[in-house]
């Protein structure tokens, strides 16, 4: 993907998302630790704790339950929240139906984006 190359790091996440990327690309020669290598690299910075948001998250779980929500995809939209301004870079077609604070469309970066 192009879009890749003009973000800027740090691209800030959670440690959801790294176990996420890590499970999914675990396959691949050296996928999870290419991830863990972006992070050493700070290339990509954990930016938000579980405990900081346990509340918030569990009322987007719940009001997306029915996609369902994993707790990646709860964290990042919680962090779209507390950093007004931001961009989720996804590969994940359900962000364009999250919301967050409410209605506001979650600015996204992605294949149908590029």
């Amino acid at each position: 993907m192009q879009r890749w190359g003009e973000l800027k790091p740090p691209l800030h996440t959670c440690e959801s998302v790294v176990a996420e990327a890590c499970y999914l690309l675990r396959q691949l020669p050296a996928g999870s630790t290419s991830v863990l290598e972006l992070l050493g690299r700070l290339v990509v910075a954990v930016s938000f704790t579980l405990q900081d948001g346990i509340q918030p998250l569990k009322q987007l779980i719940n009001r997306f339950a029915n996609i369902p929500m994993s707790l990646a995809d709860a964290c990042l939209v919680r962090m779209s929240e507390l950093h007004s301004g931001s961009t989720i870079f996804t590969l994940d077609r359900d962000f364009k139906l999250y919301r967050k604070n409410g209605r506001q469309v979650i600015p996204l970066i992605g294949p149908e984006q590029s």
